[in-house]
């Protein structure tokens, strides 16, 4: 009797095990989703159109700049909007997941007009902290930039 209550305890534990790992997403299906928000942000840019990354950005999202500035979400589009890119992309573009978190780092290489008028040619090393919502969407809340000196 004693035996067949373990069984049967193991066989709800090994069921349930099954169940909730089968809920959750894998940390590829995780990265993925997060690659494909970053490929947004990119988009973002190459367009001029802050509007698409908007959504994805938390409330209480905070930027530090190249220069290190902090800016939150409102700042952030704000001077997105007023920024004209004629170039960007990213290089090697990574995302490592821990559990409801992701760290994406890449580098970036864009040209273009800021808000004042003046032309930029930067290369950036960037690092962006996403959180996986209750609502079990991704939110970036934090982003740093970091220039790449070439002359070192």
């Amino acid at each position: 009797m004693k035996y067949a209550k373990a069984w049967c305890l193991l066989g709800l534990l090994s069921v349930g095990s099954a169940a909730w790992s089968q809920a959750q997403p894998s940390a590829g299906e995780s990265e993925k989703a997060v690659t494909a928000l970053e490929n947004r942000w990119l988009q973002s840019y190459r367009t001029n159109n802050p509007d698409l990354i908007a959504p994805v950005l938390a409330d209480k999202f905070v930027s530090t700049g190249a220069d290190g500035k902090l800016m939150n979400k409102a700042e952030s589009l704000a001077e997105a909007k007023t920024t004209k890119n004629v170039s960007a992309d990213y290089e090697n573009v990574q995302v490592t997941v821990f559990g409801d978190t992701a760290i994406a780092t890449g580098g970036y290489k864009g040209k273009g007009t800021d808000a004042s008028g003046k032309p930029f040619d930067v290369h950036l090393q960037w690092t962006d902290t996403w959180v996986k919502m209750p609502n079990g969407k991704w939110q970036c809340i934090a982003s740093q930039d970091t220039p790449i000196n070439m002359n070192m």
